[in-house]
């Protein structure tokens, strides 16, 4: 099976996060806008032209944006404007209003009306030449637009492809602004002088004059009470009467143009020229240009699907979404942004030490006591321990009572120990030792046996005794007046300043360095670093939650590690663990060094964690993390061949011998775009996935011709997968020297090549053949001739040889016999 492989630490992040979060939170209104996940894209950063009117989100995930110059389509990284296929047109010019109904089609109002699905866009010709300000869809499933024009506009309703208009005799003058429908499902429209209760029933008018725009902002209060913006304010409109509604904490006087209740029960409202006012749990903060959104004036507000608040500004577009990580400010009532150290008392109150004050909150109050403190500590009597630079004391009922004896300087660390005693860190003079009776023992740090300060101090409640961290590394116990054990980096502790210590409950220590978190048991120690999976080394201080998780704060942001991951490590130093990374995006504020002061975290009754970014303070609540459960939309978006782009079908073919393909996708999940992750594989070229990080983009060269499958899929900032994705098929054409009937000829034209060359070669081998042979019979012939020459002469002397020895010898047997008679005759 051929399967995308999971990423081992994502689906480890998951399955932590999983545990602790069941669905995706909606924002959480106890917040104030400052405190939310803010992005804004700009007009003059090049984000469109003009103001945005209108918002909406289509099925497939989209943004689309109406504007000025015409409708865009965005995916959170990119906007691009929208034209519908071939031979058809929108309505012309402002695009003023949308809807997405729930059978997922697009309306879209500007001088007329136009609705668009599954490619085809249908026009409305009863509003031609109006212009369409509000689009709505009622509980019945008939879409409501209003046409505004001079003199006489409508309101027309259209279901099942039948429109019906009404305002034609004048009724309601120039047209609806804006039109609302509550949860009684009464239809509201708010036109120039007033509203008219449209239905159910016959139409009413209700006389609501003043506001020079007219009648544009309806909401709902808690109650079901319809909220009207009018006057310069907010009323409640009941059985025709209003009364004011009133906004804590907004002093001054404003005009509401747009009105939106969000999921959770929070009021945004949009103004004008004023911002943005967010109402929630009975008061009002207001958000606008000067705390970075993109415009003063807002234009539109929309919520979508994963709960993130969009607002369309005239000078760009705003979006809002919850912070895993919230920060206390000023504006929430701190005395100052700079806080150094954090305390948590027995009470439920945090303490929190400022530059010019000590500041206790408690369930959302801040009560401040002019004292300038330093490091913190509550005493086992309950009393409240700090410094300034002048004195050393404690805070009892509301007042501060010095210590004398105690000699000034930057008190870095407070600790208490079993016997009540009160261990006090003196940047320049030394070890401070407070007794129960307030007397006081000074140690130099070099009686400690370093030339440097100590930085951060804890008491060891099973041993008894106190450990010190030292500015320049190392730790030691010191315990009845002396040193009884030191640790360094030779002994295998983190090198670097000690920032803080943590015991675990069965007394083992952790010790946060800069060059890591080292662990401390039975005089051995371990040091957990990046070659272990942290993603950088220095750590600031770590924290232990209800689940026995452990939080780290770090240079590279905030970590979560699973206890069953730790222990892991701890049973195999060598080991690589998983962590969860909290960053900026998750509204964490990252330090290369920790604080000088302490504490610097605390964990509270509830489980939360507070801790220190030098601009606030940082709370993080284990239990209630943002989790984005809903898996992004994929899309493929373009596809570009050697520079020419294609529109996206099915069954694409590309020409031949294209050497550039460049293939286009998105995600569509609006939380963190910047944080959604993709891989993807070319069935037909690529053996595996190919993890691609937030790439949007894959690119191929020289693809041989044939079919291929395009397939994409990808995350979201919460690591939920979207399995099957998308995929696209494509083909790309052969040249005629690719395709198969040139492949035929050649092997057809090579086979004759070949028989054409074997046949010459015969040729060749029977004219050689022949010349050899005739060679040959002539040669034969030259010495059969030399033969029958020799063999002639030959024979023919030897022929004469023997008629000669014939001869000879006829007459020697002539001789023989003429003497044999010559003898005989003789006898």
């Amino acid at each position: 099976m051929d399967k995308a492989p999971r990423q081992t630490k994502t689906v480890v992040a998951l399955g932590i996060l999983l545990a602790c979060c069941a669905r995706v939170f909606a924002l959480d209104p106890s917040l104030d806008i400052s405190q939310y996940a803010h992005t804004a894209w700009k007009v003059r950063d090049g984000f469109v032209g003009s103001e945005i009117n209108s918002i909406a989100q289509t099925p497939d995930g989209y943004i689309w944006l109406a504007t000025q110059f015409g409708l865009f389509r965005f995916d959170g990284v990119r906007n691009v404007p929208w034209q519908p296929p071939r031979d058809q047109h929108l309505p012309p010019g402002t695009i003023f209003s949308l809807l997405v109904d729930r059978g997922g089609t697009l309306w879209i109002g500007a001088k007329g009306l136009a609705s668009f699905k599954d490619g085809k866009l249908t026009h409305y010709p009863e509003l031609d030449g109006h212009y369409i300000f509000k689009i709505l869809e009622d509980h019945e499933g008939t879409v409501w637009a209003s046409g505004v024009t001079d003199p006489i506009g409508k309101l027309c309703a259209i279901r099942n492809g039948n429109i019906q208009c009404y305002g034609g005799d004048g009724t309601l003058g120039l047209g609806a602004l804006s039109l609302y429908e509550d949860s009684k499902g009464n239809l509201w429209a708010g036109v120039l002088n007033g509203l008219w209760q449209w239905k159910p029933g016959p139409p009413k008018f209700y006389s609501l004059a003043g506001e020079p725009d007219g009648i544009r902002a309806f909401a709902e209060d808690t109650d079901g009470t319809l909220l009207v913006g009018w006057k310069g304010g907010i009323y409640r409109f009941v059985d025709g009467k209003t009364e004011p509604y009133s906004l804590r904490s907004a002093s001054e006087q404003f005009r509401a143009k747009r009105m939106l209740r969000d999921r959770n029960g929070a009021l945004w409202i949009g103004t004008p020229g004023r911002g943005l006012l967010h109402v929630h749990e009975g008061r009002t903060d207001v958000f606008g240009q000067s705390d970075g959104l993109s415009g003063e004036g807002i234009e539109s507000l929309f919520e979508d699907r994963e709960n993130n608040i969009w607002v369309g500004t005239s000078n760009g577009l705003d979006r809002f979404r919850d912070f895993a990580v919230v920060t206390l400010t000023q504006k929430q009532g701190l005395s100052s942004a700079i806080v150094a150290a954090v305390l948590p008392d027995r009470e439920g109150n945090i303490w929190l030490s400022t530059p010019g004050d000590l500041d206790r909150w408690s369930s959302g109050q801040t009560k401040t006591y002019r004292i300038h403190p330093e490091s913190l500590l509550q005493d086992d009597r309950g009393r409240i321990w700090t410094s300034t630079s002048r004195e050393f004391g404690y805070l009892k009922d509301g007042r501060f009572t010095s210590i004398e004896g105690v000699p000034g300087g930057n008190i870095l660390s407070i600790a208490q120990d079993t016997a009540g005693s009160l261990w006090v860190a003196n940047e320049p003079v030394g070890l401070l030792r407070i007794s129960p009776q307030n007397e006081v023992r000074e140690i130099p740090w070099a009686g400690l046996g370093h030339k440097e300060h100590a930085s951060v101090l804890a008491a060891d409640r099973r041993r008894g005794g106190l450990w010190i961290g030292f500015f320049l590394g190392g730790i030691a116990y010191f315990s009845d007046g002396q040193v009884r054990a030191s640790y360094t980096t030779t002994d295998g502790l983190g090198a670097g300043r000690v920032s803080d210590f943590r015991f675990d409950d069965d007394g083992t220590l952790w010790v946060s360095t800069e060059g890591g978190l080292s662990r401390l048991k039975n005089n051995r120690v371990a040091t957990l670093t990046r070659k272990n999976g942290l993603p950088c080394d220095a750590v600031h201080w770590a924290m232990e939650d209800d689940d026995r998780s452990f939080w780290l704060y770090t240079a590279c942001g905030l970590l979560r590690i699973a206890r069953s991951e730790l222990d892991a490590w701890v049973a195999d130093p060598n080991r690589t663990i998983q962590v969860t990374v909290f960053d900026s995006s998750d509204g964490v504020r990252s330090l290369s060094i920790p604080g000088h002061y302490h504490p610097q975290v605390a964990k509270t009754s509830d489980g939360r964690l507070w801790f220190l970014p030098w601009d606030g303070v940082s709370v993080i609540d284990p239990h209630h993390i943002p989790f984005n459960t809903i898996p992004p939309p994929v899309h493929v978006e373009q596809v570009v061949a050697d520079d020419k782009a294609y529109e996206i079908s099915s069954g694409l073919r590309l020409p031949a011998q294209t050497r550039h393909l460049e293939i286009d996708y998105t995600a569509l999940s609006f939380v963190a775009p910047e944080k959604v992750l993709f891989r993807f594989k070319l069935e037909g070229q690529d053996r595996d996935w190919r993890d691609v990080g937030t790439r949007r983009q894959a690119f191929y060269t020289n693809l041989s011709p044939g079919n291929y499958r395009f397939r994409v899929a990808a995350c979201n900032n919460s690591g939920v997968w979207n399995e099957a994705g998308t995929f696209l098929d494509f083909s790309v054409a052969p040249a005629y020297y690719q395709t198969n009937w040139f492949r035929v000829a050649c092997v057809v034209a090579f086979l004759g090549l070949l028989w054409g060359i074997y046949r010459l070669r015969v040729r060749q081998l029977q004219h050689q053949f022949a010349i050899g042979l005739e060679a040959r019979v002539n040669e034969r012939t030259r010495i059969a001739r030399d033969l029958h020459d020799t063999l002639l002469q030959s024979f023919q002397g030897l022929i004469l040889r023997f008629q000669a020895a014939t001869n000879l010898l006829r007459e020697q047997v002539s001789s023989g016999l003429k003497a044999e008679n010559q003898a005989l005759k003789a006898l």
